[in-house]
């Protein structure tokens, strides 16, 4: 029985045009995301992600950039088949520039040209969003 979970996160800009991009486990990079909670909307789930895996609250909401499914990356970064995820990704920028990870599960963020994001990103399916809406980030 595979958990089918819904997930929300951003790609965050600096006044630098630089991404915000965070790890999990000491393991594997990614773009600030997580499970949506019962009583969150997507947004807000967004938000607070954002904020515990980088420390960034100081966030300025651009659009929406759509929704991709994946699996769950587990720790040794191949797709963990019991749980597929929904991710709704929006855009927004900030102000803020020091990155202090609140959540011990996720503990570095950086900084990162546009042009290096894909390559530092661990899933093909986090590659491949950030790919198609890379041309959005203005």
């Amino acid at each position: 029985m595979i958990l089918k979970t819904e997930s929300a996160g951003g790609v965050v800009l600096n006044k630098y045009g630089e991404v915000l991009v965070v790890n999990q486990n000491g393991k594997t990079w990614s773009l600030p995301k997580g499970h949506v909670e019962s009583q969150e909307d997507h947004m807000q789930a967004a938000r607070r992600e954002i904020y515990e895996e980088s420390g960034v609250s100081d966030l300025n909401f651009v659009k929406e950039l759509g929704v991709y499914q994946r699996y769950k990356v587990s720790l040794s970064g191949e797709d963990d088949t019991a749980e597929f995820k929904t991710i709704t990704m929006y855009l927004f920028k900030t102000a803020q520039h020091d990155l202090n990870p609140r959540d011990r599960d996720n503990p570095e963020a950086r900084w990162v040209k546009k042009e290096q994001v894909v390559e530092l990103l661990t899933h093909y399916k986090d590659k491949e969003f950030f790919k198609r809406i890379i041309h959005q980030l203005e």
